[in-house]
């Protein structure tokens, strides 16, 4: 990392943000918020899009982009759209996408927060062309969110991180399978910071982890309780390649936060919340698209290596 740069200055807003909102739908929709993200054969940037209509449901439209950051092309009808009646968990909607290419059975592995009155669950689908899904229905029972697998095996077995949150408190978490339908061996991963810390109140993955040189690269949003409300940012932590248990480092200081009109006022103001990212293996540009005020869509810039050696130095 360039000395210049301090951890605030690492990523860098696109100018044309927002990049979506629900003005940009073919369909009327509420807002539109908290994207996962992956990079498609032909180069396309693929964002599913949480969209919460007037009733405030949620479903998950698909946005394709040749360059990542205009020209939307939105599917015209929900992609992925609750069925309450062969899966009654998604009752109030399914939400937060994280989307995993896994080369080993060549699908895109989704999982996504399936909501109903019973609570939040860990919800799984998995895709080709993002089309025709087949669903897993739920992988984990609630309280849990904010989950994503790793996108090859460790140790012969899949790895999922989660956040159950019990007891008041909300950490992050990590458990094994051996076919993505059953899993076992749930272990803590990260906790809570408590007292005055800008993750003190809960935590929770924000894209999926990252594979680099030094260690899985997991960006991860806190937050903080204030007398004005909740505060999300995002952070980051590098953990074993071949044991993620284990944690290389962790920043003691937020990366990324909500400074930016369209990120302090909205649905729910300042919050960041980044559930996709894309990574150019040429240029090593990394970018994270996350949901604004709970209200559009943006996405931030960064150099891989820099926030790596951010974490290592």
């Amino acid at each position: 990392m360039p000395p210049e740069l301090g951890p605030q200055e690492l990523f860098t807003r696109y100018p044309g943000n927002p990049i979506l909102s629900s003005a940009d739908w073919p369909y009327p929709a509420h807002t539109v918020f908290n994207p996962g993200a992956t990079l498609l054969p032909d180069g396309q940037t693929l964002l599913l899009v949480r969209v919460e209509d007037r009733r405030g449901i949620s479903h998950l439209t698909a946005a394709r982009s040749m360059d990542g950051f205009t020209q939307w092309q939105i599917d015209p009808a929900p992609t992925l759209a609750p069925d309450p009646q062969r899966h009654p968990h998604e009752t109030w909607g399914v939400e937060d996408p994280r989307i995993v290419r896994v080369k080993e059975i060549d699908r895109y592995v989704i999982t996504y927060t399936a909501s109903s009155q019973v609570g939040p669950c860990v919800a799984m689908a998995m895709t080709r062309d993002f089309v025709r899904f087949e669903r897993r229905g739920i992988v984990l029972p609630p309280e849990n969110k904010d989950a994503a697998i790793f996108p090859r095996r460790i140790g012969g077995r899949w790895a999922m991180i989660h956040r159950p949150h019990a007891a008041g408190r909300g950490d992050m978490w990590i458990c094994y399978s051996d076919d993505m339908v059953h899993w076992g061996d749930h272990a803590p991963l990260l906790a809570a910071r408590s007292g005055a810390w800008w993750d003190s109140c809960k935590i929770g993955l924000s894209p999926p982890p990252i594979r680099t040189d030094h260690g899985w690269l997991v960006l991860y949003h806190g937050v903080r309780m204030t007398c004005a409300g909740c505060l999300y940012r995002m952070g980051a932590a590098l953990l074993d390649l071949d044991d993620p248990t284990k944690i290389i480092r962790r920043g003691d200081e937020w990366l990324f936060g909500p400074e930016a009109e369209y990120e302090r006022f909205g649905d729910v103001g300042y919050v960041v919340f980044p559930c996709g990212a894309t990574c150019d293996e040429t240029t090593g540009e990394l970018r994270i698209y996350y949901g604004a005020a709970d209200t559009c869509v943006a996405v931030a810039t960064a150099r891989l290596a820099d926030i790596v050696a951010y974490l290592t130095a």
